[in-house]
């Protein structure tokens, strides 16, 4: 009995571990695309800028530069909230507390089944 307990709460505790890792890539991935994609949009703005006839730090300081940066940027501070930050909506452990509810659930279900 205390080894099939075992192993389902280290699958559990597994599962989550990889739901976790799988959410860091996800992060790390979009926050490298983030970076790349932006420098290569600001630099082909701040190209067509110059060779309309601003100068650099026209060009530099436009908005339109740092647009895609600013609204990006907001998506993706979102993100790593989620990913970091403490779940404020729902509390600490509710995933947690509402998996376990449930799984109890459908054990009641099943065992009443089974007695009729």
């Amino acid at each position: 009995m205390f080894t099939e307990n075992y192993n389902k709460e280290h699958a559990y505790e597994y599962a989550r571990a990889k739901k976790k890792v799988d959410e860091l890539k996800h992060f790390y991935i979009h926050l490298v695309m983030y970076f790349v994609i932006n420098i290569f949009i600001s630099t082909m703005k701040i190209r067509r800028n110059i060779l309309n006839g601003e100068s650099f730090e026209e060009a530099f300081f436009d908005f339109g530069t740092f647009a895609v940066w600013f609204f990006w940027g907001i998506g993706l501070a979102i993100l790593a909230l989620r990913i970091f930050g403490p779940n404020l909506f729902l509390g600490k452990d509710w995933e947690e507390r509402q998996t376990k509810k449930i799984l109890e659930s459908e054990q009641k279900r099943k065992e009443l089944l089974q007695i009729k």
